[in-house]
């Protein structure tokens, strides 16, 4: 299994932790015309007619579509947009996340900071937890994750992107979560023993979690939290 490493640097490449507007913004700079053209008939569409209506709406037709119309590089946070035009309500996005394809459904969970205030959305977070895909794996340990998911759920995400080799860097608010958890530092060590054992070497992220976990380990500094700790 190839290890996930989530691009930074960009809006596009963290829709979670970007506001919408600034979003929308950064999409039309760096969209061609004909892309940019379809994504603004597409947040139209969605704005005039949102919620669900029907077998499909037209504004889930044009998730599948962003891919294509708008390369791979924008499609994730093309579809936020979307989703966020459409007002989605939680009754909506689950149905998008189970009849939807593996990015439509990573689109979802990047959305849920911006669209769901409250855990009525974890569900669709458990089920990417179990999943093996490490593009969907990355995408449920964003930001919404980070305030709604109990200690013990929480845990077993950090250890499961450390299984499928997933950064650490993409869990939000990793530092505040992690520090002096007694708890997942046994967790961490008990995996570090076992990858020993088996003549397997540790994972440097698992170094580097359980530092965190420390009592004494430092807060960051005011201002400093990892992007993908923010919420719009």
């Amino acid at each position: 299994m190839t290890p996930f490493r989530p691009t930074t640097g960009t809006p596009a490449a963290h829709p979670e932790a970007t506001h919408p507007d600034t979003l929308h913004a950064h999409l039309t700079t760096h969209l061609t015309g004909a892309a940019r053209a379809w994504l603004d008939q597409a947040l139209d569409e969605a704005a005039a007619h949102p919620g669900t209506h029907g077998p499909i709406s037209v504004w889930e037709l044009r998730l599948a579509e962003a891919g294509r119309r708008c390369g791979p590089e924008y499609a994730d946070a093309a579809r936020v947009l979307i989703l966020h035009a459409a007002r989605a309500d939680t009754e909506a996005i689950t149905r998008v996340y189970f009849q939807g394809t593996g990015p439509e459904r990573r689109a979802v969970l990047h959305a849920l900071p911006h669209l769901v205030p409250g855990p009525d959305a974890l569900p669709l977070v458990e089920d990417a937890l179990r999943a093996n895909d490490t593009g969907l794996l990355a995408a449920a340990v964003g930001p919404y994750a980070a305030r709604h998911l109990d200690a013990h759920q929480w845990r077993h995400a950090v250890l499961k992107c450390l299984f499928t080799g997933v950064s650490v860097s993409a869990v939000a608010d990793l530092e505040r979560r992690a520090r002096a958890d007694a708890e997942l530092a046994r967790m961490l060590g008990d995996y570090a023993a076992e990858r020993t054992a088996a003549g397997r070497p540790v994972p440097e992220d698992l170094h580097r979690v359980l530092a965190l976990t420390e009592p004494g380990s430092a807060p960051p500094p005011h201002g400093s939290a990892h992007p993908h700790g923010k919420e719009s």
